[in-house]
């Protein structure tokens, strides 16, 4: 397969670019869990500037033929009909997060990330991506983005990622439904610092009820979790940020 294969990698198409290929903010992949987090890259570049996995498969290698194993790190080729062949392969794997355009009217996203993800973040703003020598592009890439997972253990490493955007949980287990239902606000914020022992900031703990089932049928719960949290057995540490106090 020909270089052509990632024309447009993780970047946008613009009539005067002087390069086709695009990528990802290093700083991503870090918040993430960084390089060696991810097992497999199957859309990288030769001669890339810096790591995106352990394992990279360039375009001599068409990453749609060999085998995927492991926490997949994707961010595609975005031209359409290659696009979609990644994100059906990413899709069935299962595993892992992809970096797309927030296109949710395209038929790729509506079937391999709302048919088939588990979580997605939108994220602020739009990425400037980097050019093949590693620098920064002076643009951004034309378009909003978004981060998408594939599993639960991806789910929670984006719901708790330090990267500035809207969290929407799309998959959960009917149990954690059920149960999340018939809690009252306090047991379901003593559940989340229960996992999450450290200091935590509002912004946080927005992203990791965002798409909690009792947040639904509340338009004010950013209020009601303020409340719990000045009414319980919790400290400000400084603005914006708290922690649960020893019992």
């Amino acid at each position: 397969m020909t270089g052509n294969l990632f024309a447009g990698m993780g970047g946008h198409h613009g009539a005067r670019s002087t390069t086709d290929v695009w990528l990802t903010p290093p700083a991503i992949i870090e918040a993430l869990g960084g390089p060696e987090s991810f097992d497999l890259d199957p859309c990288s570049l030769a001669g890339r500037p810096w790591p995106t996995a352990r394992v990279h498969f360039t375009p001599a290698d068409n990453g749609l033929l060999l085998p995927w194993d492991g926490r997949v790190w994707l961010n595609p080729p975005y031209s359409t009909h290659l696009i979609r062949r990644f994100m059906a392969r990413m899709a069935d794997h299962g595993r892992g997060v992809a970096l797309i355009f927030a296109r949710t009217e395209t038929d790729h996203f509506q079937r391999f990330v709302f048919g088939a993800a588990s979580a997605v973040l939108f994220l602020a703003g739009r990425i400037n991506f980097h050019l093949p020598d590693g620098r920064r592009a002076s643009k951004n890439g034309g378009a909003p983005s978004a981060l998408v997972a594939y599993g639960e253990d991806d789910r929670d490493i984006l719901a708790h990622a330090p990267i500035a955007g809207a969290f929407v949980a799309l998959r959960l287990p009917t149990s954690v439904l059920v149960g999340a239902l018939s809690e009252t606000w306090a047991q379901a914020l003593r559940t989340f610092f229960e996992r999450n022992p450290e200091q935590v900031s509002l912004q946080e703990l927005y992203r990791a009820f965002s798409n909690h089932p009792k947040t639904r049928a509340n338009a004010h719960w950013r209020d009601k979790l303020r409340q719990v949290l000045q009414r319980g057995n919790y400290e400000r540490v400084e603005r914006g940020v708290w922690r649960r106090l020893s019992v």
